[in-house]
């Protein structure tokens, strides 16, 4: 699977939007590691996005 491929299924994933084909295809992978790794990556950016708004407006 390519990068691009596992970090639009895990964006998708993130705000429920995933299709049931998408997501068969997803389970077929060899491991789920990538989708772990990403899904923690972008959880990462997502709290430190909100984070620098928040002092942005707070300033």
């Amino acid at each position: 699977m390519s990068l691009w491929r596992i970090f639009c299924s895990t964006v998708a994933a993130f705000f429920g939007v995933q299709t049931e084909q998408n997501r068969q295809q997803d389970f077929q992978s060899q491991s789920p590691l990538p989708f772990i790794i990403m899904g923690i990556i972008l959880a990462i950016g997502l709290v430190l996005t909100l984070v620098l708004i928040v002092k942005q407006v707070l300033s």
